[in-house]
């Protein structure tokens, strides 16, 4: 299996593969972040086979020019009337699409749609009375793909959309889990995948960047530490070219970056009323730069707290920012030799996050004393020490409960580890009638001592990472 793919992919790339061998006409909605590999998805796609395809990628242009270049891309897969020049209207380009293909599948790509629909708003209302009209009596199969997250959502699969309804399938690509993102790095060390796959965010173009150098490290410092280094200045050329008023989305995430978790706090940082950064952070929210999350078992809308969900954001506004003096200065080996202390901290929360999906992916699998339902984390008041709490990881169900912590540290876990995590477990709701157990996830291993007490016992799990990577 290439390591593009993953499972993930794999079960993107042959529902595909299955809808395409039904006849008649098909309509297939692809979307995701950019550099996600959607594109590359939709290659394979085409690739496998040797599909007959008409892969159309738009571009910030006029519509003469998309349409002038789609008529092209058509001539290109049927050149017998190459001379007829531009199509007229998109409606003619589709209808001569059908007449070539007198019946053969054939598939059409609409690459980068935003752009398309930028340049040309009626689009979607000319493919609508397409579809109805004379499409969806051919053997086409129609791809629709794009990067912009609300754009894709609202307009293509939303009910205000002139094509909703249409659709015969929807693939929203995501990043790679660790799992598969380990692929890239096979002869790197599992901490090292692990890191190769935080500072990446699970990205394919990312992983693909880093893995280039060999060395996950040398890799990250080429890559992000350097002034030719292709992810120097990748946040601000995505936001640049997505958003307007970059300076204003920059200081939102660095305010969060830097601990605001609060709408308030965030607020402050920036010198802008709440109102105002709320607008700017749902659409960080809509591109996947952040998220708001709430703790386990809360509905609470108050209890809720933003955080930097991408992986390459989180990890470029927490080491580049007080880095650029040095790398503009052309300073080497900034990463290698930064304090290891700092890598563990930026790693402490993206291993609960590998954690949960390591947890995840056995829950799939059956792999696991119960199916859990729900999993995140937990934070809220103790009432017995009047300190604020956090459970790394609870996943439940309705009779079951799984607590985890997760330790990424250079010293072996030990026994007061586990007798913490059981007390915390007096402070988190709803468990009282869950049946619990305890699952403790450690970069360095356990002591003796735990490792016997967890022998036999089938409350207590112990979780290295080479335990990680044997599923």
């Amino acid at each position: 299996m290439s390591k593009f793919y993953g499972d993930g992919r794999r079960r993107d790339l042959d529902s595909m593969e299955e809808e395409y061998l039904r006849d008649g006409f098909a309509f297939t909605v692809v979307y995701g972040r950019r550099r996600v590999g959607k594109t590359s998805l939709i290659s394979e796609f085409i690739k496998h086979g040797d599909k007959k395809a008409v892969h159309f990628i738009a571009s910030e242009n006029v519509d003469k020019v998309n349409r002038g270049r789609f008529s092209q891309t058509v001539f290109d897969a049927y050149p017998e009337h190459s001379y007829m020049g531009a199509f007229p209207t998109w409606e003619s380009a589709l209808k001569h699409v059908v007449k070539e293909a007198a019946g053969e599948r054939v598939v059409v790509v609409m690459d980068e749609y935003p752009y398309l629909a930028k340049s040309h708003p009626p689009i979607s209302s000319e493919l609508q009375i397409c579809i109805d009209g004379f499409l969806q009596d051919s053997n086409v199969f129609l791809i629709l793909c794009g990067s912009s997250m609300s754009f894709m959502e609202n307009r293509v699969l939303g009910y205000q959309s002139p094509l909703y309804g249409r659709r015969t399938s929807q693939h929203r690509i995501k990043p790679l889990d660790y799992y598969n993102s380990a692929e890239f790095f096979p002869r790197a060390t599992y901490a090292d995948r692990l890191l190769g796959y935080a500072v990446t965010g699970g990205i394919p173009h990312y992983l693909n960047v880093v893995s280039a150098y060999g060395n996950v490290r040398n890799g990250i410092d080429k890559a992000f530490f350097t002034t030719p280094g292709i992810l120097y200045e990748e946040p601000h050329n995505l936001i640049k070219q997505e958003l307007r008023e970059p300076a204003m989305y920059n200081s939102i995430i660095t305010a969060v970056a830097n601990g605001a978790t609060r709408l308030n706090e965030i607020s402050g940082k920036t010198g802008q009323p709440d109102s105002i950064v709320g607008k700017y952070m749902k659409n960080l929210i809509d591109m996947l730069i952040l998220e708001r999350t709430p703790p386990v078992f809360s509905d609470s809308d108050r209890d809720r707290v933003y955080r930097i969900k991408d992986g390459m954001y989180r990890f470029w506004y927490r080491f580049i920012p007080d880095a650029i003096e040095l790398i503009e200065g052309g300073r080497e080996r900034v990463f290698l030799e930064t304090d290891e202390s700092k890598v563990s901290d930026f790693m402490g929360p993206a291993f609960e996050e590998i954690c949960k999906q390591y947890l995840t992916r056995l829950n799939v699998r059956g792999g696991l004393p119960f199916i859990f339902n729900e999993i995140g984390g937990w934070w809220g008041g103790n009432p017995y020490t009047k300190k604020e709490t956090e459970v790394d990881i609870v996943a439940a169900s309705k009779k079951d409960a799984i607590l985890g912590e997760c330790k990424w540290t250079n010293k072996k876990v030990d026994g007061g580890i586990y007798a913490g995590l059981m007390e915390k477990a007096s402070v988190v709701p709803k468990l009282a009638n869950r049946d619990v157990r305890y699952y403790l996830f450690s970069k360095s291993g356990f002591t003796e001592s735990l490792t016997q007490e967890a022998d036999g016992n089938d409350r207590l799990k112990l979780i290295g990472l080479d335990d990680l990577f044997a599923i």
